[in-house]
């Protein structure tokens, strides 16, 4: 499931729709205006944004615009919910960067079937896909992970629950995952280890990583976990 943020400054609407995410399994984060939807996708870039259009302050319009300029978020999946039907407004919306758009009154069962349709074409495409960080490279077929170096390549020498732990983390640059979380995602829900055995883990990737020096990629988020960043590797 997903880390979805609903931006939405009608509290009634805003639970409803917490209430049918978490239901599904979701992870959600409220926001009442665009000054704090900016501040929550700063902290964690969400799988998914439900954007409100009229919203106090800075429209949903001109906030999905911003994001759509910005390098970070051009492809933060965000469907579009409003009052405003009309077939030009909807145009609008869609030009913005919107990937859909739902007029109010709306089913929530709708809502959430478009959630659904929107995260799976934003899903990565295939888990036997190559996935490129900057210069560091990972191959699900091969279970390869190289980096570019002056023309050639530096394979990484890595242990199969790090190369594990790595593809996810890849498949979702810049976002903060809790131990928790990265136990679900990489051991397994049912597997019963101790939260700190994800740091134990996390140092032995660094150690692989910082052999081809791409160990800075892998970030402690203090209080909340880990991430790759992105801008890290396209620094370097």
């Amino acid at each position: 499931m997903g880390r979805i943020l609903v931006v939405e400054d009608e509290a009634a609407i805003a639970e409803l729709i917490g209430i049918n995410l978490r239901h599904a399994g979701h992870e959600v984060t409220m926001a009442a205006d665009a000054a704090q939807a900016q501040l929550e996708v700063d902290a964690v870039l969400p799988d998914l944004v439900v954007l409100d259009w009229m919203l106090p302050g800075q429209s949903g319009l001109a906030l999905a615009r911003q994001w759509r300029a910005a390098a970070r978020t051009r492809a933060l999946p965000i469907i579009m919910l409003t009052a405003r039907a009309e077939e030009a407004d909807k145009v609008l919306g869609l030009d913005a960067g919107a990937d859909d758009y739902l007029a109010k009154p709306f089913s929530t069962s709708e809502l959430m079937a478009r959630i659904r349709a929107v995260l799976r074409r934003k899903a990565p495409q295939s888990l036997d896909t190559a996935i490129e960080v900057g210069d560091l490279r990972l191959d699900p077929a091969t279970r390869r992970v190289t980096r570019r170096i002056d023309g050639g390549v530096q394979e990484v020498r890595i242990g199969p629950t790090e190369f594990r732990l790595l593809h996810f983390l890849m498949t979702h640059p810049e976002r903060v995952h809790s131990r928790t979380q990265l136990l679900d995602r990489v051991w397994g829900d049912h597997v019963f280890i101790e939260e700190r055995t994800v740091d134990v883990h996390v140092k032995r990737l660094r150690d692989a990583l910082a052999t081809v020096h791409c160990a800075h990629l892998i970030e402690t988020v203090r209080g909340a976990g880990y991430r790759l960043t992105e801008q890290a590797a396209t620094s370097v």
